[in-house]
Protein backbone atom coordinates (compact mmCIF):
# COMPACT_ATOMS: atom_id res chain seq x y z
CA UNK A 1 0.00 0.00 0.00
CA UNK A 2 1.50 3.15 -1.20
CA UNK A 3 2.96 5.81 1.78
CA UNK A 4 0.11 8.48 2.73
CA UNK A 5 2.33 9.83 5.88
CA UNK A 6 5.29 11.95 5.86
CA UNK A 7 7.60 13.58 8.11
CA UNK A 8 10.57 16.06 6.55
CA UNK A 9 12.17 18.98 7.73
CA UNK A 10 14.62 21.63 6.68
CA UNK A 11 18.01 22.57 8.34
CA UNK A 12 19.18 25.47 7.49
CA UNK A 13 20.67 29.03 9.73
CA UNK A 14 18.16 31.61 10.20
CA UNK A 15 15.29 29.99 8.43
CA UNK A 16 12.24 31.07 10.65
CA UNK A 17 11.10 32.80 7.51
CA UNK A 18 11.24 29.68 4.85
CA UNK A 19 8.08 29.46 2.72
CA UNK A 20 9.24 25.66 2.23
CA UNK A 21 7.16 24.36 4.59
CA UNK A 22 3.96 25.64 3.52
CA UNK A 23 5.13 25.13 0.13
CA UNK A 24 5.14 21.50 0.82
CA UNK A 25 2.61 21.50 2.95
CA UNK A 26 -0.03 22.88 1.24
CA UNK A 27 0.77 20.63 -2.21
CA UNK A 28 0.30 17.68 0.13
CA UNK A 29 -3.10 18.96 1.61
CA UNK A 30 -4.47 18.96 -2.04
CA UNK A 31 -3.09 15.29 -2.75
CA UNK A 32 -4.75 13.82 0.11
CA UNK A 33 -1.00 13.01 2.41
CA UNK A 34 -0.55 13.81 5.98
CA UNK A 35 2.30 15.38 5.46
CA UNK A 36 4.88 17.32 8.66
CA UNK A 37 7.50 20.09 7.63
CA UNK A 38 9.49 20.85 10.23
CA UNK A 39 12.17 23.56 10.21
CA UNK A 40 15.66 22.57 12.08
CA UNK A 41 17.48 25.60 12.64
CA UNK A 42 20.90 26.04 13.78
CA UNK A 43 20.08 29.30 15.32
CA UNK A 44 17.75 28.13 17.45
CA UNK A 45 19.70 25.07 18.54
CA UNK A 46 22.72 27.05 19.07
CA UNK A 47 24.26 24.76 17.12
CA UNK A 48 27.18 25.11 14.57
CA UNK A 49 26.93 24.15 10.65
CA UNK A 50 29.45 21.91 11.34
CA UNK A 51 26.23 19.70 12.98
CA UNK A 52 24.73 19.25 9.80
CA UNK A 53 25.88 15.63 10.03
CA UNK A 54 24.86 14.94 13.63
CA UNK A 55 21.44 16.18 12.74
CA UNK A 56 21.35 14.53 9.76
CA UNK A 57 21.70 11.13 11.72
CA UNK A 58 19.04 12.36 14.60
CA UNK A 59 16.73 13.08 11.86
CA UNK A 60 17.18 9.70 10.20
CA UNK A 61 17.02 7.52 13.35
CA UNK A 62 14.00 9.75 14.21
CA UNK A 63 12.11 8.94 11.38
CA UNK A 64 11.90 11.04 9.18
CA UNK A 65 11.49 10.30 5.35
CA UNK A 66 13.66 13.12 4.12
CA UNK A 67 15.29 16.40 4.87
CA UNK A 68 15.78 19.90 2.55
CA UNK A 69 19.49 21.95 3.33
CA UNK A 70 20.32 25.18 2.91
CA UNK A 71 22.82 27.95 4.27
CA UNK A 72 25.17 27.62 5.06
CA UNK A 73 25.21 23.28 5.29
CA UNK A 74 24.69 22.46 1.42
CA UNK A 75 28.55 21.87 1.08
CA UNK A 76 29.00 20.72 4.40
CA UNK A 77 26.33 18.13 4.80
CA UNK A 78 28.16 16.12 1.50
CA UNK A 79 30.67 14.38 3.73
CA UNK A 80 28.10 13.00 5.87
CA UNK A 81 25.58 10.96 3.69
CA UNK A 82 25.64 7.49 2.25
CA UNK A 83 25.27 8.38 -1.60
CA UNK A 84 24.85 11.20 -4.05
CA UNK A 85 23.32 11.56 -6.86
CA UNK A 86 25.44 12.44 -10.15
CA UNK A 87 23.79 16.20 -10.01
CA UNK A 88 24.87 16.49 -6.42
CA UNK A 89 28.71 14.47 -7.07
CA UNK A 90 29.06 16.88 -10.17
CA UNK A 91 28.21 20.04 -7.64
CA UNK A 92 29.56 19.20 -4.19
CA UNK A 93 26.58 20.77 -2.78
CA UNK A 94 23.29 19.14 -1.52
CA UNK A 95 19.87 20.39 -0.93
CA UNK A 96 18.01 17.61 -0.66
CA UNK A 97 18.44 14.34 1.52
CA UNK A 98 16.23 11.03 1.11
CA UNK A 99 16.47 8.54 3.58
CA UNK A 100 16.14 4.95 2.18
CA UNK A 101 16.55 2.06 4.06
CA UNK A 102 18.62 3.61 6.33
CA UNK A 103 20.93 5.24 3.83
CA UNK A 104 20.66 9.19 3.58
CA UNK A 105 20.69 9.97 -0.48
CA UNK A 106 21.54 13.26 -1.26
CA UNK A 107 20.42 15.42 -4.39
CA UNK A 108 20.68 18.88 -5.78
CA UNK A 109 17.23 20.46 -6.89
CA UNK A 110 18.38 23.48 -6.68
CA UNK A 111 19.92 23.02 -10.30
CA UNK A 112 16.48 21.60 -11.81
CA UNK A 113 14.82 24.26 -10.23
CA UNK A 114 16.78 27.07 -11.52
CA UNK A 115 16.59 25.83 -14.95
CA UNK A 116 13.19 25.30 -15.22
CA UNK A 117 12.38 28.75 -13.73
CA UNK A 118 14.85 30.34 -15.96
CA UNK A 119 13.11 28.34 -19.57
CA UNK A 120 9.73 29.57 -17.71
CA UNK A 121 10.58 33.36 -17.39
CA UNK A 122 13.06 34.33 -19.81
CA UNK A 123 12.85 31.64 -22.23
CA UNK A 124 14.87 34.28 -25.16
CA UNK A 125 16.96 35.44 -23.10
CA UNK A 126 20.85 35.60 -24.99
CA UNK A 127 23.32 33.78 -22.93
CA UNK A 128 26.28 33.86 -24.91
CA UNK A 129 28.02 36.43 -21.75
CA UNK A 130 27.11 35.54 -17.91
CA UNK A 131 27.73 37.02 -15.22
CA UNK A 132 27.22 35.64 -11.75
CA UNK A 133 27.51 36.86 -8.68
CA UNK A 134 28.11 34.51 -5.48
CA UNK A 135 29.99 31.41 -5.75
CA UNK A 136 28.54 29.22 -2.83
CA UNK A 137 25.98 26.21 -2.41
CA UNK A 138 23.25 27.97 -4.43
CA UNK A 139 25.75 29.71 -6.50
CA UNK A 140 27.28 26.55 -7.73
CA UNK A 141 23.51 25.26 -9.29
CA UNK A 142 22.52 27.85 -10.52
CA UNK A 143 25.82 28.27 -12.86
CA UNK A 144 25.52 24.46 -13.43
CA UNK A 145 21.49 25.27 -14.63
CA UNK A 146 23.07 28.15 -17.09
CA UNK A 147 25.93 26.38 -18.73
CA UNK A 148 22.94 23.17 -18.97
CA UNK A 149 20.89 25.90 -20.53
CA UNK A 150 23.26 26.48 -22.79
CA UNK A 151 25.35 29.41 -21.64
CA UNK A 152 28.41 30.07 -24.04
CA UNK A 153 30.77 31.47 -20.85
CA UNK A 154 29.91 32.09 -17.05
CA UNK A 155 31.85 34.18 -15.31
CA UNK A 156 31.39 34.13 -11.56
CA UNK A 157 31.97 36.91 -9.26
CA UNK A 158 32.71 36.86 -5.71
CA UNK A 159 34.19 38.65 -2.60
CA UNK A 160 35.91 35.27 -1.40
CA UNK A 161 38.66 34.61 -5.13
CA UNK A 162 39.65 30.96 -3.96
CA UNK A 163 36.20 29.99 -3.68
CA UNK A 164 34.70 31.95 -7.03
CA UNK A 165 38.36 29.88 -8.52
CA UNK A 166 37.43 26.71 -7.34
CA UNK A 167 33.63 26.87 -8.67
CA UNK A 168 35.11 27.95 -12.09
CA UNK A 169 37.46 25.21 -12.04
CA UNK A 170 34.79 22.96 -11.16
CA UNK A 171 32.67 24.35 -13.77
CA UNK A 172 35.01 23.92 -16.68
CA UNK A 173 36.52 20.38 -15.62
CA UNK A 174 32.36 19.37 -16.18
CA UNK A 175 31.37 21.26 -19.06
CA UNK A 176 35.04 21.69 -21.06
CA UNK A 177 37.57 24.44 -21.08
CA UNK A 178 36.52 28.11 -21.32
CA UNK A 179 33.39 27.27 -20.30
CA UNK A 180 33.50 29.61 -16.97
CA UNK A 181 35.43 31.93 -14.91
CA UNK A 182 36.65 33.84 -11.95
CA UNK A 183 36.36 36.97 -11.25
CA UNK A 184 36.80 39.79 -7.91
CA UNK A 185 33.69 42.56 -7.46
CA UNK A 186 36.47 45.33 -8.72
CA UNK A 187 35.76 43.97 -12.29
CA UNK A 188 32.21 44.38 -11.76
CA UNK A 189 32.04 47.71 -14.58
CA UNK A 190 33.91 46.28 -17.32
CA UNK A 191 32.11 42.60 -17.06
CA UNK A 192 28.31 43.81 -17.15
CA UNK A 193 29.19 46.14 -19.86
CA UNK A 194 29.80 43.19 -22.01
CA UNK A 195 27.56 40.97 -20.94
CA UNK A 196 23.99 39.54 -22.00
CA UNK A 197 22.43 38.83 -18.36
CA UNK A 198 23.51 38.90 -14.76
CA UNK A 199 22.81 36.36 -12.26
CA UNK A 200 22.54 37.11 -8.42
CA UNK A 201 22.92 34.28 -6.03
CA UNK A 202 24.07 36.19 -2.69
CA UNK A 203 21.99 36.86 -0.13
CA UNK A 204 22.05 40.61 -0.54
CA UNK A 205 18.20 41.92 -1.05
CA UNK A 206 16.97 39.03 1.33
CA UNK A 207 14.93 40.53 4.17
CA UNK A 208 17.55 40.31 6.52
CA UNK A 209 20.05 41.81 4.27
CA UNK A 210 18.29 44.62 2.19
CA UNK A 211 20.49 46.72 -0.65
CA UNK A 212 21.93 46.12 -3.74
CA UNK A 213 24.51 43.83 -4.56
CA UNK A 214 26.45 46.15 -7.10
CA UNK A 215 26.32 49.86 -7.55
CA UNK A 216 22.83 50.73 -10.02
CA UNK A 217 24.77 52.38 -12.40
CA UNK A 218 26.08 49.18 -13.48
CA UNK A 219 22.58 47.83 -14.89
CA UNK A 220 21.20 48.91 -18.20
CA UNK A 221 18.52 48.68 -21.09
CA UNK A 222 19.45 45.23 -22.61
CA UNK A 223 20.76 43.02 -19.72
CA UNK A 224 18.55 40.65 -18.01
CA UNK A 225 18.30 40.36 -14.73
CA UNK A 226 18.15 36.51 -12.70
CA UNK A 227 17.29 36.80 -9.19
CA UNK A 228 17.93 33.85 -6.69
CA UNK A 229 16.52 35.59 -3.98
CA UNK A 230 12.72 34.94 -3.36
CA UNK A 231 11.80 36.75 0.11
CA UNK A 232 11.04 39.25 -0.93
CA UNK A 233 9.78 38.41 -4.66
CA UNK A 234 10.62 42.12 -5.32
CA UNK A 235 13.85 42.66 -4.66
CA UNK A 236 15.91 46.07 -5.02
CA UNK A 237 17.97 44.92 -7.50
CA UNK A 238 14.69 43.67 -9.33
CA UNK A 239 12.98 46.76 -8.68
CA UNK A 240 15.89 49.00 -10.50
CA UNK A 241 16.64 46.60 -13.06
CA UNK A 242 12.80 46.41 -14.34
CA UNK A 243 12.56 50.38 -14.03
CA UNK A 244 15.67 50.76 -16.46
CA UNK A 245 13.75 48.33 -18.91
CA UNK A 246 15.80 45.39 -17.97
CA UNK A 247 14.19 41.85 -18.57
CA UNK A 248 13.83 40.58 -15.12
CA UNK A 249 13.52 36.85 -13.30
CA UNK A 250 12.60 36.87 -9.30
CA UNK A 251 13.49 33.91 -6.80
CA UNK A 252 10.17 32.36 -6.91
CA UNK A 253 9.98 30.13 -10.08
CA UNK A 254 13.47 28.80 -8.33
CA UNK A 255 12.15 28.25 -4.91
CA UNK A 256 8.42 26.71 -6.69
CA UNK A 257 10.75 23.95 -9.12
CA UNK A 258 12.97 23.08 -6.47
CA UNK A 259 10.58 22.19 -4.09
CA UNK A 260 8.09 20.47 -6.56
CA UNK A 261 11.03 18.35 -7.59
CA UNK A 262 12.39 17.76 -3.46
CA UNK A 263 8.36 16.56 -3.27
CA UNK A 264 8.33 14.23 -5.83
CA UNK A 265 11.98 12.52 -4.65
CA UNK A 266 10.00 12.35 -0.93
CA UNK A 267 6.92 11.00 -1.71
CA UNK A 268 7.34 9.60 -5.30
CA UNK A 269 4.19 11.34 -6.52
CA UNK A 270 3.82 13.99 -8.89
CA UNK A 271 3.43 18.11 -7.68
CA UNK A 272 1.47 20.56 -9.64
CA UNK A 273 4.21 23.18 -10.16
CA UNK A 274 1.17 25.57 -11.49
CA UNK A 275 -0.38 25.78 -8.24
CA UNK A 276 2.91 25.93 -6.31
CA UNK A 277 3.81 28.92 -8.43
CA UNK A 278 0.28 30.45 -6.79
CA UNK A 279 1.07 29.52 -3.98
CA UNK A 280 4.27 30.85 -3.39
CA UNK A 281 2.60 34.56 -4.81
CA UNK A 282 0.37 34.22 -2.38
CA UNK A 283 2.59 33.60 0.23
CA UNK A 284 5.42 35.79 -0.59
CA UNK A 285 2.95 38.86 -0.66
CA UNK A 286 1.30 37.85 2.94
CA UNK A 287 4.53 37.66 4.16
CA UNK A 288 6.24 41.24 2.28
CA UNK A 289 2.36 42.76 4.11
CA UNK A 290 3.59 41.66 7.36
CA UNK A 291 7.18 42.82 7.39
Amino acid sequence: MPQDSYLVGLIGSGIGPSLSPALHEREADRQGLRYLYRLIDLDTLGAAPAAVGDLVRAARDLGFDGLNITHPCKQLVVEHLDELSPQAEALGAVNTVVFDGGRAVGHNTDVTGFAASFARGLPDAPLERVVQLGAGGAGAAVAHAGLTLGAGRVTVVDALADRAAGLADSLNRHFGAGRAAAATPDLLPSLLARADGVVHATPTGMAAHPGLPFPAELLRPGLWVAEVVYRPLETELLRTARALGCATLDGGGMAVFQAADAFRLFTGREPDSARMLADIAELAGAAGARN
